[in-house]
């Protein structure tokens, strides 16, 4: 048997808003709702399913495993909208990427708090 991530949901004040938000920072479209749910689909078949919640939910951690182009234009993204970004998880090195594994990294906030992160190379 193949075990493998279909899905998972991801809390926001404004599912549309925060599923554009992530969709255009890593250059994918948002998909069609569906029930009550709004799709960030990735490449490997995996969706976020953002669904609307009162705010007080804890923050998620989302990774995402990106090629170096895939990296660059996020990022690019990421600076052009002004957002901040660290090189650590714990955000205590702020404007920075980091070079772990011998890839890049980054980890940003998404409208919600939720702490997204992009990274070329994986452990």
């Amino acid at each position: 048997m193949v075990v493998e991530l279909n899905h998972t949901i991801v809390a926001a004040t404004d599912k549309l808003a925060s599923a554009t938000f992530l969709a255009d920072i890593l250059g994918v479209p948002v998909g069609e709702q569906f029930g009550p749910f709004v799709p960030v689909r990735l490449d490997n078949a995996v969706t976020l399913d953002y669904l609307t919640r009162p705010a007080g939910f804890p923050p998620q951690h989302c990774a995402f495993l990106v090629d170096d182009a895939t990296f660059d234009a996020a990022f690019g993204r990421i600076r052009a909208a002004g957002l901040t970004y660290w090189a650590d998880p714990g955000h205590e090195q702020p404007g920075e990427i980091n070079t772990r594994w011998g890839g890049r990294g980054v980890y940003f906030a998404d409208p919600d708090g939720h702490n997204m992160e992009l990274l070329t190379r994986a452990p």
